[in-house]
C-alpha cells in the first residue's frame, strides 16, 4: 500500500452505569503504510506541511517515537509472527499540532490478512500505553472475534483502573470499523470508530481543514468539555497515578 487514505470516520462514546453520558463526533484518521506512504502534495511524512505524519508520534512515548521499527520488536519480543506489512491508522499533524487518544498499527501477513493490532492509548497527561491484540491462536483476525485485555493504564478521571476491554475489528477494503467496549463492575465505557476509506487527495485535505480547522485541537477541546459536564454531574474524579511500567501489555 502505497497510497495514503483518508478515513472519512465518526465516533461514538457512551458511558455506561449510573451516570449517563454519550457522544458523536466526526474525526479524520490516515490510513497509510508509514514506510512507502506516497501522499498528495499537501501532506508530508517527517516534516511540515498542512498535514502530516511523523514517526516520532507513534510507536513508542509521545515525541520519541521510532514507527513500523518499534512494531516490528514488540511482535519479536512477544514470540509473534512478522508481519508483511504493517499500516498505521491515527491522526496527522494539522498546522504543526497532533493528539491521538487512540492510534492503531494493523499487521498483516503476506497474504494480506490482518494477525495483530496493537491499539496505542494517549491519555492527556502525555502518558501512553499499548494493548496487543491478537487471537490466542494467531488466527486472522475477522470482524466476528472479540479479543480482550485488562486496563492497566489511566485515561479518564473519571473511570477507574480495573475492569478490561473487549476489541473488535472489521477491516475491510472500503471501510473500517473498530469497536472498544469497557466494562467494569459498575459501569464502563462504550466506543467506536467508523468510516469509509477513500484516498487521500489535496482536495480532500482541504474539505477536512474546512469542515474541522482546528484538527487535533478540536479533539482535545472536546474532551475537556466531556469532563466538565461529567464533573457538573457529580462523577468521581481520580487523579493521575503513576504510569505502568510496562510499556506494551495484552
Amino acid at each position: 500500500m502505497s497510497a495514503v487514505e483518508l478515513i472519512r470516520g465518526e465516533t461514538f462514546h457512551g458511558r455506561k452505569g449510573a451516570v449517563a453520558n454519550s457522544f458523536r463526533y466526526t474525526v479524520d484518521y490516515v490510513l497509510l503504510d508509514p514506510d512507502r506512504a506516497e501522499g498528495p502534495g499537501l501532506f508530508s511524512r517527517n516534516r511540515g506541511n498542512l498535514t502530516a505524519i511523523h514517526d516520532a508520534d507513534f510507536g513508542g512515548p509521545p515525541g520519541q517515537g521510532r514507527g513500523t521499527a518499534w512494531v516490528r520488536e514488540v511482535l519479536a519480543a512477544h514470540g509473534l509472527p512478522g508481519a508483511d506489512q504493517i499500516l498505521l491508522l491515527g491522526q496527522p499533524r494539522v498546522l504543526g499540532h497532533v493528539f491521538n487518544p487512540v492510534s492503531f498499527w494493523l499487521c498483516h501477513d503476506d497474504r494480506g490478512q490482518l494477525r495483530t493490532v496493537i491499539a496505542e492509548v494517549t491519555n492527556t497527561y502525555g502518558d501512553r500505553h499499548s494493548y496487543l491484540c491478537h487471537r490466542d491462536d494467531l488466527a486472522p483476525i475477522t470482524r466476528s472475534d472479540t479479543i480482550t485485555a485488562r486496563k492497566i493504564f489511566h485515561v479518564s478521571p473519571f473511570q477507574p483502573i480495573e475492569g478490561g476491554y473487549a476489541f473488535r475489528f472489521d477491516i475491510r477494503p472500503d471501510r473500517v470499523g473498530i469497536w472498544i467496549d469497557y466494562s467494569t463492575q459498575d459501569g464502563g465505557l462504550f466506543t467506536n470508530l467508523i468510516g469509509p476509506r477513500v484516498p487521500l487527495t489535496n482536495l480532500e485535505i482541504l474539505r477536512a481543514t474546512l469542515r474541522r480547522p482546528l484538527g487535533s485541537r478540536r479533539v482535545l477541546a472536546l474532551i475537556h468539555w466531556q469532563a466538565l459536564k461529567l464533573a457538573v454531574k457529580g462523577v468521581k474524579f481520580r487523579h493521575r497515578p503513576t504510569p505502568p511500567p510496562e510499556e506494551v501489555t495484552r
